[in-house]
């Protein structure tokens, strides 16, 4: 059984102001936490069943491990059943931001959504993207929700948090700034390479105005039926597809 002082801990980390505070975030379910011990993120505290403890790859000798039960995990966290396990990580520390002509970078204007948010990185996992940038106002990509919806490339995909409006005036003037918008290009009828940044913005009403002015490109997804709209991560595998079809 985990410590009073631990299980305090762990779920003072389900709140975005003390993940903040203790520059740590929460890693759950097996398949995450294996990521986790495989990338070169600091690793606080892992808990897990007895079971799982055997099919685990090995975990550095200065981490602290605890054999808890499944019931243990699930009142630890925030999955609705954890069977396997739970980590305590450190906060990456921000790696330099550097927008290439020739590398795309995915930006995201005010998802809200930490399921969607958690998709939109693993996408950017996915087609090797140099990174995502979200808005101030997106969701935590360090929330739980966010974690477990990445499948774990929340270990390999660099995650800056920046005012749009502003950074996309500090990037050079010739750098390409995508956008989807309603009245774009057909994206079909284009020629993509991926290079700049391709913003997506929120899940109702897509990039705000002022990021929408900062756009050197539109770009439409043609449809057929009757949807008023996609859902922005299905939105962006589309664009994305179509940036990477050419290579």
């Amino acid at each position: 059984m985990v410590s009073k002082a631990v299980a305090k801990y762990v779920h003072a980390l389900h709140l975005k102001k003390y993940r903040l505070r203790h520059q740590a975030f929460l890693v759950e379910g097996g398949k995450s936490v294996v990521e986790l011990l495989r990338s070169g993120l600091l690793t606080e505290r892992v808990l897990l069943t007895a079971e799982f403890a055997a099919k685990i790859p090995p975990i550095p000798a200065k981490v602290p491990v605890e054999i808890v039960t499944e019931e243990e995990l699930t009142k630890l966290g925030t999955l609705a059943n954890n069977t396997t396990a739970l980590a305590i990580a450190r906060l990456p520390e921000e790696t330099p931001l550097q927008p290439s002509p020739n590398q795309l970078l995915l930006a995201l204007d005010e998802v809200r959504d930490p399921g969607n948010l958690g998709t939109l990185i693993r996408l950017a996992d996915w087609y090797g993207l140099q990174g995502v940038v979200c808005s101030e106002s997106c969701a935590d990509p360090w929330a739980p929700k966010t974690i477990a919806a990445t499948m774990g490339s929340f270990a390999r995909v660099p995650v800056w948090q920046r005012e749009l409006p502003e950074w996309l005036d500090e990037l050079p003037a010739d750098l390409p700034r995508y956008g989807a918008h309603l009245e774009g290009d057909n994206v079909h009828r284009l020629s993509l390479r991926p290079g700049g940044v391709l913003i997506m913005g929120s899940e109702s009403h897509g990039p705000r105005p002022e990021v929408l002015a900062r756009l050197t490109q539109r770009l439409f997804i043609p449809g057929a039926g009757g949807a008023e709209s996609l859902n922005v991560a299905v939105s962006a595998a589309i664009l994305l597809d179509n940036f990477h079809r050419q290579l």
